[in-house]
């Protein structure tokens, strides 16, 4: 990649992790870019995966749940610390993003206090597709999320997931009709607060992208091997709250199949 436009994606990036706070604009990226607004756009997507509009979103949430996470401050407080006008706007993002609501992330600290146990894996459900690969990764003996998720951030709902005890095979079954996007993670041990940090030099926080997926009416099987390596200043945060969120989903289907 040129390193024209590394370097100039990245003085972004390092503006929006020192002003998330305030109200930057693409015009205002742009200029510290040094390019048109219509030319940043397209590279800082190309570089990153995402728009800059979502990576400074992303930003954001994620300094959030830190603040969540590591703080008393409340959340009308935290939600203007992070660039939000609107609590309200705020929380449904936050909600949306991050699987559970600004509160209910406060009272389980997500990700930031336990670690993910090995072994789950659910989908959605009204699938005909089979993803299956095996991933490697610099930290050989702990546990790796995987998902397919709808863009290339880990936020949300994915369609199908898997939590493996270590590096190795798997295998995610029911996968649906579309183009997804296969992310995963995997935290070093005593470091699970990098999730809701920037990235550093240290191997503490390791994330691998594959995609875009195209699965058809048909189904079929896809393979899909993932390398996991550490992640850098142009890759956006990660969201979800894994630990706490995929034990809610777990626990919301194993309901609805007793109800059955």
């Amino acid at each position: 990649m040129d390193d024209v436009i590394e370097r100039a994606v990245m003085r972004v990036i390092e503006n929006i992790q020192e002003n998330f706070g305030e109200q930057i604009t693409i015009d205002d990226m742009a200029h510290t870019a040094m390019f048109s607004k219509f030319h940043f756009s397209r590279v800082f997507q190309r570089v990153t995966g995402l728009s800059p509009g979502r990576f400074l979103s992303a930003v954001r949430l994620r300094e959030a749940k830190r603040l969540l996470a590591s703080t008393s401050l409340n959340i009308a407080y935290i939600s203007h610390q992070v660039g939000y006008s609107s609590v309200g706007t705020f929380s449904s993002r936050f909600t949306r993003s991050v699987g559970l609501s600004p509160s209910r992330y406060r009272q389980v600290l997500g990700v930031s206090r336990k670690s993910l146990a090995g072994g789950a894996s659910r989908s959605r459900g009204g699938g005909t597709a089979t993803v299956h690969g095996t991933v490697t990764s610099p930290l050989p003996d702990r546990p790796v999320f995987a998902g397919m998720f709808v863009g290339q951030l880990l936020e949300g709902k994915p369609a199908s997931y898997t939590v493996l005890s270590r590096p190795g095979p798997f295998v995610m079954d029911d996968v649906p009709a579309g183009h997804w996007y296969l992310l995963a993670q995997s935290v070093a041990e005593g470091c699970d607060d990098a999730v809701n940090l920037p990235p550093t030099t240290e191997v503490s926080l390791c994330v691998a992208r594959r995609g875009p997926i195209a699965v058809g009416e048909q189904g079929g099987t896809h393979r899909a091997d993932l390398t996991l390596r550490p992640m850098s200043s142009f890759d956006p945060p990660h969201l979800l709250a894994l630990r706490d969120v995929l034990a809610a989903w777990n626990q919301e289907a194993w309901n609805q199949e007793g109800d059955g």
